[in-house]
């Protein structure tokens, strides 16, 4: 089997993992075929450390013992990235106390829902304001991870300190208008928009450091491994993923994913028909 250096980057809910979270033996395949020609393997996550945890342990029971064939993992859009299996944290940024209080009261002049969450390792624990009270992605977000939670009060803003992100959950009707607006307004951050993967409805706009994103988590590991920006290719299904089909020497972005995309990027079959392993397939047949 040729040998090549290169770089295969998969985003993992709605791309990797098809609609009923489980994998198709044929994209895991895809993968570890790549790995035994040299390629280096990673995921792309929006999930927490604490959430991807908890999706392979489901995996596992349900009969996956290796779900993941990749050397890396990058979780939290880009905030953090670990090496994989050893999940041992290679590169990770907070926003600054000071940052955190900035975007909290700016959030709150607009009334709306969104959770503060701790630094990496510690992202699964938040405040959360739920100023709205009728917002049920928000609310089916606090039942998911509720016991992690604790409500928003001046006094434990004052001692919260650093923080991984800062998500704020809206309805799809104003998503579009209102993440351009705060990142208009919120200039200093990185703020990215992402469709629920509770509801694939409302819009998650997340509010990061400046210099978190999916693509600088890519560039970041491209250059640690030696592999050049042509050799990288990715694979996504979503809004947060465009920056890293953008950057990556070629992007693919499967079938279910939004149409306002589907006229910018090659697509592949959906997440459900194995669109991992066509992307690896046209991705290898375009570079020999």
């Amino acid at each position: 089997m040729e040998m090549m250096k290169g770089l295969f980057v998969v985003d993992l809910d709605g791309t990797f993992l098809r609609d009923d979270k489980t994998l198709a033996v044929a994209d895991s395949n895809a993968l570890v075929r790549l790995r035994d020609m040299g390629v280096v393997t990673a995921i792309a996550t929006g999930r927490s450390i604490y959430s991807f945890q908890k999706i392979m342990a489901e995996l596992e029971v349900n009969g996956h013992r290796n779900p993941f064939p990749v050397d890396y993992v990058i979780f939290s859009t880009g905030a953090g990235i670990m090496d994989f299996p050893a999940c041992a944290l290679l590169n990770a940024h907070s926003l600054g106390a000071g940052d955190v209080h900035v975007i909290s009261e700016t959030l709150d002049s607009y009334n709306l829902d969104y959770m503060i969450h701790r630094p990496v390792p510690e992202t699964k624990h938040f405040l959360y304001n739920y100023s709205s009270g009728s917002n049920s992605d928000f609310q089916t977000r606090l039942d998911l991870y509720g016991e992690y939670g604790g409500v928003l009060t001046a006094e434990n803003l004052a001692d919260f300190g650093e923080a991984t992100e800062v998500l704020c959950i809206v309805e799809r009707k104003r998503g579009d208008q209102l993440a351009e607006h705060l990142a208009a307004v919120l200039g200093e951050y990185s703020v990215i928009k992402a469709t629920s993967p509770l509801d694939k409805s409302s819009f998650w706009i997340e509010i990061f450091a400046k210099d978190v994103s999916k693509s600088k988590a890519v560039s970041w590991l491209s250059k640690r491994i030696g592999v050049s920006q042509a050799m990288v290719c990715a694979v996504g299904n979503d809004y947060n993923d465009v920056d890293m089909l953008n950057w990556a020497g070629q992007g693919y972005l499967v079938a279910n994913g939004p149409e306002s995309l589907q006229v910018h990027y090659p697509v592949v079959a959906s997440n459900n028909e194995g669109g991992v392993v066509e992307a690896a397939f046209r991705w290898l047949a375009a570079c020999e």
